[in-house]
């Protein structure tokens, strides 16, 4: 469950990282909405954790760490799986993509 759960966050947050029209209020609303609503529908599962220092904590003051691996194994292989599935959506960065992301682009056209 962990694993499906930050994989479905990474890929959220990475989809609305770019594009003028996902950024700002409309990436928080994103976001913040598939927090809450993984909350919502796997809290009873595994606890919706997504994040290995969220459960650490309390199995470090509790002192069992029968179950830690899953919330530190789980999420790392999510992100991974979630970094995949974007890098197949988005394709292989371009040189016109980089010049984009810096700022760059029409900057000749403002200065003619």
């Amino acid at each position: 469950m962990e694993v499906l759960l930050t994989a479905g966050l990474v890929t959220t947050i990475l989809g609305t990282a770019s594009g003028a029209r996902n950024i700002g209020t409309n990436g928080a609303i994103a976001v913040g909405g598939y927090i809450a609503l993984a909350g919502v529908w796997a809290a009873p599962v595994s606890g919706a954790s997504m994040n290995p220092v969220r459960s650490f904590a309390p199995d470090l003051v509790r002192g069992d760490f029968s179950t830690t691996w899953i919330y530190i194994v789980g999420p790392i292989l999510g992100a991974l799986i979630g970094v995949g599935i974007e890098s197949i959506l988005k394709g292989k960065p371009t040189a016109a993509g980089a010049v984009a992301a810096q700022g760059a682009l029409g900057v000749e056209e403002a200065t003619e």
